[in-house]
């Protein structure tokens, strides 16, 4: 009986906990920012974000290691999003990653998961034709970089580089339609703060460092990746489709290896 009522009295301080948390999560201060600014962007000012995009971000994080992020262009829609930085300021390596965009990804929005180490404010630059806009959300989460991976370092690089191209409509490729894709790679992205859990020494770091994708020759994105995007990097966004059949995805990691895949659009019939 003790226990039960121990057990019941957990779950209503956890219950009251959730029913205090914000509807919202804005940025907050942060002393790690300031001293990281000049470093990241420069002498660049940075407009307020919200009249260009979104940032959206769990405010508690099931899990520290794959939270899962959306950025979304919600304002202006016919101004081109060039590129972006992906910040997470507590993070050992706060800079998760930075991504440019071709034309056919605008209006922008891209979702991904990333590590987040401890609380912290996850924030994204992004750089238009006149200037450049952020905006972000504070996030409750720890130990994402040094989470121990799914799998021991063998299982995880089996089959390592292998892709999938998941397409969220049933028509065949067409020219200026709007698309929805996912794009999963199997790599462990290992943060190189992770314990082999037998042997309790660190696994090296070993993480996807380039990675591009195009429709054709066309660039939709192409990204410069970190210890922050999580194993098994996962890409969801929209584009326009240019009417090719298949996406190509060239990637690189901090190994050397290449990975080189053609996706089709549709799977054969």
């Amino acid at each position: 009986m003790r226990q039960a009522l121990a057990a019941l009295s957990l779950l209503l301080s956890a219950g009251i906990a959730l029913a205090d948390d914000p509807p919202v999560n804005p940025i907050v201060e942060s002393a790690t920012w300031n001293d990281i600014l000049g470093d990241i962007v420069g002498d660049t000012p940075l407009l307020d974000g919200a009249s260009l995009l979104t940032l959206l971000a769990p405010y508690r994080a099931d899990d520290a290691a794959t939270v899962p992020i959306t950025i979304e262009q919600t304002g202006v829609k016919d101004v081109p999003i060039s590129s972006i930085k992906l910040v997470i300021d507590e993070n050992p390596s706060p800079v998760a990653a930075e991504i440019r965009f071709g034309p056919s990804m605008m209006p922008l929005k891209f979702e991904t998961r990333v590590r987040v180490n401890q609380y912290s404010n996850i924030r994204v630059i992004a750089t238009t034709p006149n200037a450049s806009y952020m905006t972000g959300r504070f996030v409750k989460a720890s130990g994402g970089c040094s989470a121990p991976a799914t799998k021991d370092p063998a299982a995880a690089l089996k089959g390592i580089g292998e892709m999938r191209l998941r397409s969220f409509d049933s028509a065949d490729a067409a020219p200026a339609v709007p698309r929805e894709a996912q794009i999963m790679i199997r790599h462990p992205n290992y943060s190189g703060l992770q314990r082999d859990q037998i042997t309790q020494l660190f696994i090296g770091a070993h993480f996807i460092t380039e990675l591009e994708v195009r429709q054709g020759k066309e660039l939709l994105f192409a990204l410069q990746g970190g210890i922050s995007i999580s194993e098994n990097p996962t890409f969801r966004f929209t584009y326009i489709d240019n009417g090719s059949p298949e996406l190509t995805v060239h990637a690189v990691d901090t190994e050397g290896n290449v990975f080189d895949r053609v996706l089709p659009k549709r799977p054969p019939a």
